[in-house]
């Protein structure tokens, strides 16, 4: 029987290890925080440091291998570690919830959406006869349009906003005590983060449930959490009220941590994002002292000789720091000075130019544009920064480019002033070494069964013709470049973290001589740390090497902090393009000001946030395509008559009907 009065979630002093061949791994120590009713509690931390790890002990679904050796978990008053099976059955349709970072792997692709959901109501034994209504009643409830024709989908055929608010629905169908999130917007773009953030806060309110919130952004966790917890290494390290901790951080991780987001007004050119050096440790086994101790510019003798206990440093507040008053003072570890651009000689000609292209897809019957007459250029040793929403053509467009899709026939793609063929197999080696991509998602990029040698070898050989001990001292140069070790060449890419992964995928691009590297969304499943790190290893070699960038994201800090100029997409179409800090101070496009205003760290969007999803490129709106979701839509000609493309001032161009001064400003924003 529940206690109506006990805090939602109790951990108290928990330790958690790992089996890992034939010993104890310990990856959780001592941990201990507490969730009252109908409170939001962050917990963040680098990849690595037992988040996921925590939630999957309170809800009783570790692996096999790990186990719980000390300490207790108690849900509403209940202890969870002493159910059998049939109480920890009812835990989980009654009380406690979970919500996973990828939809798209937490529901079953085989089966129609509206079968799923009312799964749910089936296991908490409601009559067969009411499931349907249920879930679709559940489905309105976190604002899904025509729930009832979404019931009947499977869900590839919904966008990732929907999937998401799909799997907050089956979370919520049983109004539980506890739910937990873990990183549930990390794939979305900012529009459909707000809307399901805005959602959740909503919903959280409605049925006065509590929420564990686990996440690296730190942006959303100060916007949802009243209170929040660092972990490291699988130790609590500080906790308090969220708007304290981040305004005053007093443990030296945390200042890191906050330390590596850029910030407004910030440019690659004015400094390098500081950076925590060292790596989390693989286990806490052997550690006396404190966990943070070898990565921490204030660590004396103490600090590795005498473990800190939790010190209350305020009202609330606590931090497991010997010198926690001495934090805000941390040492940078990254030198804030960028490296000076190389020597260039003046630049008559872009390295890219497009000209009017675009790209249809499905048949002449059934056209669907997902671009059209799109006009950019990429100067040497410059970023374009592409921003807008998922489905607005950002990843056809690098498409185009690299030669991966064939644009439609009119449009024009120029390498140094020569005319590119449209598709890769078509281009000369010297075209295809010059334009090269980091992906997003090094696990899927890297082939898992050869050595890191043998990937940033192959180009080498392939489009650099190096042999022998030119290729050798080639290696060696590119690995100095990317600061990473020649110890891992021989390793394969499962043996390294994210972050050294995307390392090696940067290095495999620059293992010619490129001349423009897409970078296709290359941060967005980093944690700030691993982040930060890659931002300035982009930054020094565009410095070092006049190397230009398109850099593709939806987050809008990393794109104002890397670009020099910043182009936004919407429904296939240019809507502003010019120097990032124009387009960032404005006057901008409202779609512009529509996603700054989604962005996580807004606290205030009002009128200008975003309603509904992008149209289809099938049947594209008439007039300008964004009149359906503007917020400063003037009238009928607006419905009627596409804008063109108008130069404001500069080169800064805006298309749109609206006269500059009533354009929106950063400073105008509530």
């Amino acid at each position: 029987m529940q206690d109506a009065t006990a805090a939602a979630l109790e951990v108290r002093d928990l330790d958690i290890a790992y089996r890992v061949r034939g010993r104890d791994r310990q990856v959780i120590r001592g941990l201990s925080f507490r969730i009252g009713r109908g409170e939001t509690f962050g917990l963040v931390g680098e990849s690595g440091c037992g988040k996921s790890t925590v939630a999957l002990a309170v809800t009783r679904y570790l692996p096999n291998n790990g186990r719980v050796r000390a300490g207790g978990i108690r849900i509403a008053g209940e202890d969870a570690l002493a159910m059998d099976a049939a109480a920890l059955r009812r835990l989980r349709t009654r009380s406690i919830s979970m919500v996973y970072q990828d939809p798209g792997r937490a529901l079953n692709p085989s089966i129609r959406v509206g079968q799923q959901v009312a799964e749910v109501f089936e296991i908490a034994g409601v009559p067969a006869s009411e499931r349907m209504d249920r879930a679709e009643a559940m489905l309105e409830r976190v604002r899904i349009v025509d729930a009832g024709r979404v019931m009947s989908r499977y869900p590839h055929q919904l966008s990732g906003g929907m999937l998401q608010r799909v799997v907050i629905a089956m979370a919520l169908a049983v109004d539980p005590t506890l739910l937990i999130l873990d990183e549930p917007t990390t794939a979305l773009d900012a529009t459909v983060e707000a809307e399901v953030l805005d959602l959740i806060e909503t919903l959280r309110a409605e049925m006065g449930s509590s929420v564990l919130f686990i996440g690296h952004n730190l942006a959303v966790i100060s916007r949802m959490c009243a209170r929040v917890g660092v972990l490291y290494a699988g130790t609590l390290v500080e906790e308090g009220p969220t708007r304290d901790v981040f305004a005053g951080p007093r443990h030296p991780y945390t200042v890191g941590l906050l330390r590596c987001l850029p910030q407004a007004g910030l440019s690659k050119h004015k400094t390098r994002l500081d950076t925590i050096p060292g790596f989390l440790p693989t286990s806490l086994a052997g550690i006396r002292g404190c966990v943070f101790a070898e990565r921490c510019g204030l660590a004396q003798d103490i600090c590795r000789a005498e473990e800190p206990p939790l010190i209350p440093v305020s009202e609330g507040r606590l931090s497991r720091c010997h010198f926690h008053e001495q934090a805000p003072d941390l040492p940078r570890s990254t030198p804030p000075a960028p490296l000076a651009n190389r020597q260039k000689t003046q630049a008559f000609r872009p390295v890219v130019r497009a000209a009017g292209i675009g790209k249809t897809f499905g048949s002449p019957t059934a056209p669907i544009y997902a671009l059209r007459d799109i006009s950019i250029e990429i100067w040497p040793g410059e970023t374009l920064g592409l921003v807008g929403e998922s489905g607005s053509g950002k990843t056809t467009l690098a498409k185009l480019l690299l030669g991966l899709t064939a644009p439609d026939p009119d449009g024009v793609i120029e390498l140094n002033g020569q005319k590119l063929a449209p598709v890769a197999t078509k281009r000369q080696p010297a075209e295809l070494e010059a334009l090269q991509i980091v992906f997003q998602n090094p696990d899927a990029a890297l082939n898992r069964s050869q050595t890191i040698r043998r990937i940033i070898s192959r180009p080498m050989r392939k489009l650099g013709g190096y042999r022998g001990g030119k290729l050798a001292t080639k290696l060696t140069e590119l690995m100095s470049h990317i600061r990473l070790a020649e110890r891992y060449l021989p390793m394969r890419p499962r043996q390294l973290s994210g972050g050294l992964k995307q390392r090696v995928a940067i290095a495999r691009a620059f293992a010619g001589d490129p001349r423009i590297v897409v970078c296709d969304e290359p941060t967005s499943a980093l944690d700030v740390s691993v982040q930060a790190a890659i931002l300035n290893l982009l930054a020094d070699l565009q410095a070092e090497q006049g190397v230009s960038y398109l850099f593709v994201s939806h987050d809008l800090r990393v794109v104002r902090y890397i670009s020099d100029r910043i182009a936004v997409l919407y429904l296939g179409r240019l809507m502003e393009i010019g120097p990032a800090e124009a387009v960032f101070l404005g006057p901008h496009h409202p779609y512009t000001e529509s996603l700054m205003a989604a962005s996580a760290s807004e606290e205030a969007g009002g009128s200008l946030r975003l309603k509904g999803e992008i149209p289809s490129a099938m049947r594209p709106p008439s007039g300008c395509v964004f009149h359906t979701r503007c917020p400063r839509k003037i009238g009928a000609i607006c419905e009627e008559q596409e804008p063109a493309l108008i130069q404001r001032e500069g080169d800064h161009a805006i298309r749109c009907h609206l006269e500059r001064d009533q354009l929106g400003r950063a400073d105008a924003r509530p």
